[in-house]
């Protein structure tokens, strides 16, 4: 475990308190874990989940349309 002092700005702090008390924690210290692995699942690297993994198996079943060029294509898209 890494130990660090850290300088938080008021409103982060009343965050901090709000998380604690929400989820019944001892200290911020677990507060900031909570925290820290709730912005991981959300934002960090979606690619590495398995809910993406399986979407992508889905997309790579799926049956696409091919088109000769380009300009194929557009016309495909003006008369959707």
């Amino acid at each position: 475990m890494v130990q660090a002092i850290i300088n938080i700005e008021d409103n982060a702090n009343r965050v901090l308190n709000i998380v604690k008390a929400k989820f019944g924690l001892k200290d911020k210290s677990e507060a900031i874990n909570i925290m820290t692995k709730q912005y991981e699942q959300e934002l960090l690297e979606p690619q590495l989940r398995p809910e993406y993994i399986e979407k992508l198996k889905q997309i790579k079943k799926e049956k696409g349309i091919h088109f000769k060029s380009v300009n194929e294509l557009k016309d495909s898209i003006k008369n959707a």
